[in-house]
């Protein structure tokens, strides 16, 4: 009994001393999470806007298929031409 009384001594020293490197360990592990959700909630963005960019060419698509009043080919042709007239009009 007298052996572990005097080695608690000791041991609740190291014990202080160990807890320094923990928790820089914590800290560190704590901002490689916070680094990684920042970059999956920009991942999620960036898939949420192609996926409204996908939905509007399944909507022109669909508007193509369906409507058989018009002219098909001309409809294609026509939404070839729209992104060069979108881009001269940015520039």
């Amino acid at each position: 009994m007298d052996n572990i009384a005097s080695w608690i001594w000791v041991l609740i020293p190291l014990a202080a001393i160990g807890i320094a490197p923990f928790k820089m360990w914590l800290r560190a592990k704590e901002r490689q999470i916070d680094a990684q959700s920042t970059m999956a909630a920009e991942k999620a963005a960036q898939y949420a806007s192609h996926t409204t960019e996908l939905e509007k060419r399944v909507r022109v698509l669909e508007q193509i298929v369906t409507d058989r009043g018009f002219d098909t080919a001309a409809q294609i042709e026509a939404l070839r031409d729209r992104p060069r007239v979108e881009e001269i009009a940015r520039s």
